[in-house]
């Protein structure tokens, strides 16, 4: 049982090092393998800040043969060894004794660098069971070993030295680390990668694990480094000449892009020397100004495709980079680094890479067309896949079912909004509509007969009725309380039924079925009234389509007075008797002007389809229905 008291003498005080022992994966992220090799970082970062500052221009790497300790060596300006004023101890144990103690804190010691919180030796020496730091400055060798993070004697004058210089070895301690064996091919990359960002420094490893030394020196820097990613990736390129970036006007940019035929994008991106795997907004700055610079180049020189519309991610697809930046202050997301926070990082690398990129691709014009070429090529590869995801999630969408109505003529194209219902009147008609129609964006659905009067039939009988049950299946967003908008699979549906007082009664058996069960399709627009024409009249070489017989009297009136000729008046017995060709000319075609399509509405339900439609009164809607109703019954329908 927890005591009952709770006093100041509860209370626990970490002095020194003790809080990066008690807690290590506060500072190295974890005890595993990443946080064993992070202490190997935090002592490489130091040497290479003396690099990339012109301090040093050497930097050795030894992987001792117990494969468990690490030496690293650089040729730089040696750690201070006189005393602090503060601490009266030499700066060399404060900088492995005192968290945040370091010289990255005053900005004229280093113009930038990749240790700036001042913890990385002091976390180093703290989890190390062993380290000793050995220093060559002014003319002497000085010396001062540690375990477990405290000095074991003082700082030691060993002998006169040639240069300067810095040696730390450690062996990391095994009560903080479950399992210490460092990885060579790990090391061996991330040194690699340093002699590709610092070009004109010598990086050697030494690995005595296998008796194997490698150096690593790059006079192209970022642009060997490239060729060596597109070749691992096996990437063939777009641009056989990169583009390259360079400056260093206030914020210091390397920069190396190449589109390449690979499916995915690649950026490996550096601060201050140090990999930030997971970005930051440096890479948020370079992917804006690559965007903004090839949209502006596409717009200017009019290459904007039909039909597709270019994302960013498009723009993106198979480019392979290298971006590297040295700013004074970087803000990384926690110690371990991988992630740049600066805010104003955002603004000043698109305004670095927006201009000059959109100045290569305009001076290279052709390798700038294969760019686009590339893109829009992603772009169109990228809505196909789209396509053929929503056609399996269309043809899924009622798996609850046993299938789709056999007697659907489905579309072709996947998405919803792109496509188009109709609900045909009669096998005959339904076969001129299959045949006559846009088979890529609309569906055809052919209803023997007269549907069910559903004014007044429940729910159960809606249901049981097979022609409405169809319906339902093909449209696939349920009704009643399962109704589901968004499982809709058809931007429209469009009631096709012949121009005559049959058809007229059939288009209102169908809209009084949705008005009463599916009112979400009528409130969002999603249902149509097609008007077929009813007569043809060819005058001449002129030919008029009348949607009834008053409008068949007003076009006679109208060319009552022509020369071309006497008219020729043909009239539709049904939607089956027209040529497919005619059917999509006047009803199908949605680009025609002929093509007349009313959108109902909950008015249009009570006044024009058995007012206007069907020549009755609209205060008497519910009786007619009802009429119309006992009609049905009598043709069993």
């Amino acid at each position: 049982m927890a005591s009952g008291t709770y006093t100041a003498k509860d209370i626990t005080v970490l002095e020194g090092l003790e809080p990066v022992r008690k807690r290590p994966g506060m500072y190295i992220g974890g005890v595993g393998s990443a946080g064993l090799h992070h202490l190997v970082w935090e002592v490489l970062d130091n040497a290479i800040d003396e690099a990339m500052n012109g301090h040093a221009s050497t930097i050795k790497v030894t992987l001792h043969e117990d494969g468990s300790s690490i030496t690293i060596e650089d040729d730089g300006r040696g750690i201070p060894v006189d005393l602090h004023p503060a601490t009266k101890k030499s700066a060399l144990e404060v900088i492995f004794t005192v968290l945040h103690a370091g010289g990255k804190f005053e900005q004229g010691n280093y113009k930038t660098a990749g240790g700036l919180h001042g913890v990385g030796a002091s976390v180093v020496n703290a989890l190390s069971k062993e380290l000793v730091a050995t220093v060559r400055r002014d003319g002497a060798q000085w010396e001062m070993r540690f375990k477990h993070g405290i000095p074991v004697g003082g700082l030691k004058k060993i002998g006169p030295a040639r240069g300067s210089g810095t040696t730390v070895y450690f062996h990391p301690d095994a009560t903080i680390f479950p399992k210490i064996e460092f990885d060579p091919a790990i090391i061996r990359e991330r040194l690699e990668v340093a002699s590709y960002l610092h070009k004109g420094v010598k990086v050697s490893f030494d690995d005595e694990t296998s008796n194997t030394k490698q150096v690593f020196e790059h006079a192209d820097g970022l642009l060997a480094y490239q060729r060596k990613i597109v070749d691992e990736r096996h990437a063939k390129p777009i641009n056989d000449t990169p583009f390259t970036l360079g400056k260093d006007d206030g914020l210091r940019l390397d920069l190396v892009l190449q589109w390449t035929e690979a499916t995915d994008e690649h950026i490996r991106s550096y601060v201050n020397g140090i990999p930030t795997a997971s970005g930051g907004t440096h890479e948020n700055g370079l992917r804006a100004g690559i965007g903004k610079a090839v949209r502006n180049f596409i717009d200017t020189h009019n290459l904007s495709p039909k039909g597709v519309t270019l994302t960013a991610e498009d723009i993106r697809e198979g480019l392979i980079g290298v971006l590297s930046v040295f700013i004074q202050e970087p803000q990384f997301q926690g110690q371990t680094k991988d992630r740049l926070n600066n805010p104003e990082l955002v603004s000043a690398v698109d305004g670095l890479v927006r201009p000059a990129l959109e100045h290569w691709l305009n001076h290279n014009i052709s390798v700038a067309e294969a760019i686009v070429a590339r893109i829009i090529l992603a772009a169109r590869a990228r809505e196909a896949s789209r396509a053929a995801q929503q056609e399996v999630s269309r043809k899924s969408a009622t798996s609850s079912r046993l299938n789709l109505p056999g007697k659907l003529s489905d579309c072709t194209n996947s998405a919803a909004d792109a496509s188009e219902l109709f609900v045909v009147e009669g096998d005959s008609a339904g076969g001129s509509a299959k045949q006559g129609r846009d088979r890529a964006r609309q569906a055809i659905l052919p209803l023997r007969g007269k549907v069910l009067n559903t004014e007044s039939a429940s729910l159960a009988k809606v249901l049981e009725n097979k022609e409405l049950s169809d319906l339902v299946t093909a449209l696939g967003c349920g009704l009643g309380q399962n109704f589901d908008l968004t499982k809709l699979r058809y931007g429209k549906v469009i009631i096709l039924a012949d121009a005559d007082s049959d058809g007229n009664h059939i288009a209102t058996l169908l809209l009084t079925f949705i008005y009463r069960h599916l009112p979400q399709l009528i409130a969002n627009g999603k249902v149509y009234l097609a008007q077929p024409p009813l007569y043809r009249i060819d005058i001449g070489k002129e030919t008029y389509w009348a949607l009834d017989d008053g409008h068949k009297d007003a076009i006679l009136k109208q060319q009552a007075k022509s020369t071309r000729g006497t008219p020729d008046i043909t009239r539709f017995k049904g939607l089956g008797e027209m040529m497919p060709k005619v059917l999509w000319e006047t009803t199908l075609n949605p680009r025609t002007r002929r093509l007349l399509r009313v959108e109902v509405t909950d008015q249009l339900v009570t006044d024009r389809v058995i007012n206007e439609l069907m020549g009755k009164d609209a205060s008497a809607r519910f009786r007619f229905i009802m009429e119309r109703a006992e009609e049905a019954e009598e043709l069993d329908v």
